[in-house]
């Protein structure tokens, strides 16, 4: 009885340590596996929720990398429509060179298709398109849609359009002479090699699906997981969004999201993998399984504590992908000091968590700075611009101040495009040295273009910085043993009198710094009177180009004397504009716009014409008077001009050695090959050449030996500061010895007084003309005023109804 008590006392000790031992273990396996379950849902959720914040991440970065590329292929479609012998073989309808163009320059750029399309948007030529099931008519159309589409709607930057399922994107540039004579139409296919940069830059696997109308979804370019053929048609059957996905029995994200595109649809969809994401995690569970089967028989406040060490960095890990989730790359993740496999764990997090900040500052950058000078981008530029001028109170002025290098193209072509991109390099650094003001923003808004925006500053303050800017140049820049000398026009706009608007302020800027190029001054604010595109030039405009028709224009004469002799032996032709309502228009209100608008080729050729009709009063008053007439820019650069002189003078009878063809230093180095060519014509014909303005522009000594010309005209800025500047008297000494060697006489403008006009005979100057000698005058008072200077050999009172000029 004893014995099976005791037996039983036994069976029940042995049973019950293994029962308790048993449902401690399920206890805590049961523990653990909730545990595990709670975890492992939760984790595969975030993980599934990061993979999809990733994929929305990786559809911004395509999407951005197509705006570069098309961007990119923008500049590229710009530069060739900017190309002056483009430009001419538009102009002149020569479709083999267009053609050749967009060949030559497509294949440059990397564009698979370029095309040339008229002002009225008809196709006139293009490249061929590789290997297309298309019918050539059938691109042409598509094409020409794609034209219309990008010319209607001018604030977007590009178009997708599918031929032949794959999408391409398009840009349309316009070609202006000035106005629009054309359309640059470029593209570049959504092809395997930018899937490839796409999967470099972010690693994540992706397929373009593509199918025009009445065709069924196909993929044409695939990166990664989804590049085998037995993928592609799942791939292309996914609906919009994102879907879950099954390859070879792995876990995939995918999201599908759709592209604007024209003749068809287009869609990209982005691949992530699950189970990759949950690797890590699963590797731990089962090691932390094994922890919890060894540590059975340890107390509770043992297991409680060691559960607390493992469930406290699993917690962060949910905290951070749940940051993550929320965009809030930034948060430092714990646990990833440890030296265990939660440790490694909260590692692998924090390289995801460390790649998507990094992604992110790399999109910031790209999207805000200029990655040659490191400095702020036009983007950036408008979004401060925006900011400072959010809820701004009027009385308290903003500048902006726009700064285009001189001369940087020749820089470009003579020296190279590395070299220019040092000298860049270079001119920035100059203008962080001066921007110095609080505030104060500076940014590179174009190839050679800078933007400095000064909160704060009024128009004198943006002036002294424009001083100051100039002042910064003068010292040459000496880059690789090259020394460069660089100069730059700046035009400033002041907020709110100059424009309301972000965008309005920074057009004016610009169009006061083209303004400023053009009269070869280093700074000028706008007026709208420099706007060809304001209302009030714009009427004014109009008027002028009836101004001829009406016979408003009236022919001005300033004389020219020999300095030795005193006798006249010269005049200026000068147009002057009596508008009926207005008055007498001065000459910079109207001179400046005819020029951007190309009205002053029109202008000069009534001064030809005029000059002609009043040529026998003229040498009736002063036998053997040579007249001089200025040509603009656009007078040298027009094709006809040769051969309209030529015309003229067959039809008048006039010797072309009596006449005298003033040309700027700007003019000629704006195109200087074809300025020489066409000079060297004029040359040939028999007419005087005159470079005007001498001392203020940039021709090298080299290149004006080589132009044939007889003539130098002193700028009146330089001969008007003889009296007190010690250097401007140096730099007439020198330009008349410098013309006298080359065999060249010598103009000198801006005569103001007697004692100029001593001095300049002193240093030998050949012919002399300004307001102490005779203001400009009606051609009809010319008679009287040469009767006037012979007879008293000194200046005469201007007759009645001389203006200045």
């Amino acid at each position: 009885m004893n014995a099976r008590a005791d037996g039983r006392h036994g069976w029940r000790h042995t049973r019950l340590a293994p029962r308790i031992v048993g449902i401690s273990v399920v206890l805590l396996l049961l523990v653990q596996a909730v545990v595990f379950a709670i975890v492992r849902v939760g984790i595969e959720r975030q993980a599934q929720a990061v993979i999809a914040k990733e994929l929305a991440t990786g559809e911004r970065v395509w999407r951005r990398l197509l705006d570069q590329n098309a961007a990119r292929l923008r500049q590229g479609a710009q530069l060739l429509a900017s190309d002056y012998g483009f430009r001419t073989a538009v102009a002149s309808a020569d479709r083999k060179t267009v053609l050749s163009a967009l060949e030559n320059h497509g294949e440059r750029i990397g564009s698979v298709l370029t095309a040339f399309l008229d002002a009225e948007g008809r196709l006139v030529t293009r490249t061929d398109l590789p290997a297309t099931a298309l019918s050539p008519q059938q691109v042409d159309d598509r094409l020409q849609a794609v034209a219309r589409s990008l010319a209607e709607q001018p604030q977007q930057p590009s178009v997708l359009a599918l031929l032949d399922r794959v999408p391409y994107q398009f840009v349309l540039v316009p070609v202006r002479a000035p106005l629009v004579i054309g359309w640059v139409l470029m593209s570049f296919p959504i092809d395997q090699a930018l899937a490839d940069d796409m999967d470099q830059l972010f690693a994540v696997p992706l397929a373009v699906v593509g199918h025009g109308p009445g065709q069924e979804p196909a993929v044409v370019v695939s990166t990664g997981v989804a590049r085998p053929p037995q993928r592609h048609a799942p791939i292309a059957a996914l609906p919009l969004g994102v879907s879950p996905l099954t390859f070879d029995g792995e876990r995939y994200l995918a999201r599908a999201f759709a592209l604007d595109t024209l003749h068809g649809e287009a869609t990209t969809v982005l691949l992530r993998s699950v189970d990759e994401a949950m690797a890590p995690f699963w590797q731990l569970q089962w090691l932390l399984l094994v922890v919890a089967a060894l540590g059975v028989g340890l107390f509770a406040a043992i297991n409680w504590a060691a559960m607390r060490r493992v469930t406290r960095p699993l917690r962060a890990l949910t905290r951070a992908a749940q940051a993550l989730e929320r965009g809030e790359a930034a948060v430092a993740l714990e646990g990833a000091d440890r030296g265990d496999e939660v440790g490694a764990l909260a590692r692998g997090f924090e390289t995801m968590r460390s790649s998507l900040a990094r992604q992110q500052a790399d999109i910031q950058r790209l999207a805000f700075e200029d990655p040659l000078t490191g400095l702020p981008n036009r983007a950036r530029l408008r979004l401060a611009l925006l900011q400072v001028l959010d809820g701004r109170s009027p009385s308290h002025p903003l500048t902006v101040l726009t700064l285009n290098l001189d001369r940087f193209k020749h820089i470009n072509h003579v020296l190279g495009y590395a070299f220019g991109d040092t000298v860049l390099r270079a001119a920035a650094q100059r203008l962080r040295d001066v921007v110095d003001a609080p505030g104060a923003l500076l940014a590179r808004v174009g190839g050679d273009e800078f933007c400095v925006l000064v909160p704060g500053a009024d128009a004198d303050a943006a002036m002294a910085l424009a001083e100051r800017l100039a002042a910064a140049f003068q010292a040459p820049l000496v880059l690789d043993e090259q020394t460069v000398d660089l100069s730059a026009g700046m035009g400033v706009a002041v907020w709110p009198d100059d424009g309301a608007d972000a965008d309005t302020l920074l057009g004016r800027a610009e169009i006061a710094m083209r303004a400023a190029k053009a009269r070869a001054e280093h700074c000028l604010r706008y007026d709208a009177a420099l706007d060809a595109g304001s209302a009030q030039t714009l009427s004014l405009l109009s008027d002028l180009r009836q101004a001829v028709d009406r016979h408003e224009l009236r022919l001005y004469l300033q004389p020219k004397i020999d300095v030795r002799t005193g006798a006249v032996v010269a005049a200026e032709a000068l147009v002057r504009w009596h508008h009926p309502r207005r008055g007498l228009v001065p000459p910079m209100q109207f001179i400046p716009f005819a020029e951007q608008t190309g009205f002053v080729r029109a202008l000069t050729r009534w001064m030809v014409e005029e000059t002609a009709r009043q040529w026998p009063g003229l040498q009736a008053a002063s036998p053997g008077l040579r007249v001089a007439i200025n040509l603009s820019t656009r007078d040298l650069m027009a094709p006809d001009l040769v051969e309209w002189l030529e015309a003229w003078q067959r039809r008048h009878g006039i010797g072309p050695a009596a006449v005298g063809l003033e040309i700027t230093e700007s003019a000629i180095m704006d195109d200087p090959q074809r300025a020489e060519a066409t000079l060297n014509r004029l040359a040939a014909m028999g007419f005087r050449l005159s470079i005007d303005d001498f001392g203020t522009g940039y021709s090298s000594l080299a290149y004006l030996k080589r132009l044939p010309v007889q003539e130098l005209k002193i700028d009146r800025s330089f001969v008007m500061g003889m009296e007190r500047a010690a250097d401007d008297a140096v730099i007439v000494r020198s330009t008349i010895d410098l013309a006298h060697n080359l065999g060249l006489s010598v103009v000198a403008e801006g005569v103001e007084n007697a004692a100029i006009l001593v001095a300049l005979r002193d240093l030998g100057c050949d012919e002399a003309q300004g307001y102490h000698i005779a203001r400009p005058m009606p051609v009809d008072d010319w008679a009287a005023w040469c009767r006037t200077w012979r007879s008293t050999g000194s200046p005469a009172a201007p007759p009645s109804g001389t203006v200045a000029a």
